[in-house]
């Protein structure tokens, strides 16, 4: 194969595997604004898999993870939706409450997009290596979203059979596959600039909302 040819395989295949292009906003938060924002859920340990689904080709846009340990955060690798009342640091939000986590599945799911939300009860062990893998990930360049969650996945007990994927979609059916994962899936009409959610919730936010 060529070098050209090469060059040109893996151009399409960070095409298809989502993750592309995408701007996120500003700088980390100080640490002093994370430890102000820190949400313990009163839920079990459990791990939460985001796929971002594209409605009319069915091609997986986007992975990131819920991870509910000593804290509930997002790992949103080379992700976009960033609010200004919700802590980020090295693609980690912090502060995942639950209006939170529902603004942020919904601002995901628009009428060019749906999300499937995989969720896995796990110990507390698992629970907290994974946080801690996610807060020493650092942050993710443009296309690795699946990459760099499948290769954290692949470092906690239970989830050595998890391949090295490139694809959302691929990794969302991996993760399918794993004893005790419980789906849904997310369907919403609103306009396709998810910005316009992220808005509409800091603007609630802004007035104690």
């Amino acid at each position: 194969m060529t070098l050209r040819a090469w060059a040109l395989g893996l151009l399409a295949a960070l095409t298809l595997s989502g993750c592309a292009a995408v701007t996120t906003h500003g700088g980390d938060a100080s640490i002093e604004e994370v430890r102000a924002a820190v949400y313990r859920h009163d839920g079990p340990p459990k791990l939460t898999l985001y796929t971002m689904i594209n409605n009319r080709s069915g091609a997986g846009a986007h992975t990131s993870l819920m991870i509910n340990a000593s804290q509930r955060v997002i790992f949103d690798p080379a992700g976009s939706v960033r609010y200004d009342t919700v802590p980020e640091i090295g693609d980690v939000l912090y502060g995942v409450t639950p209006r939170v986590a529902d603004s942020y599945a919904r601002a995901h799911a628009r009428e060019t997009y749906h999300v499937v939300i995989q969720e896995v009860e796990v110990s507390r062990e698992v629970a907290e290596r994974a946080l801690q893998l996610a807060i020493r990930n650092g942050t993710v360049p443009s296309a690795q979203c699946a990459a760099s969650t499948s290769a954290l996945l692949r470092q906690l007990p239970g989830f050595q059979t998890i391949s090295s994927t490139w694809f959302p979609k691929n990794l969302m059916e991996q993760f399918g596959a794993l004893p005790g994962v419980k789906t849904r899936r997310l369907f919403e009409n609103d306009a396709d600039d998810k910005t316009l959610a992220i808005e509409a919730f800091d603007a609630a936010a802004a007035q104690g909302g």
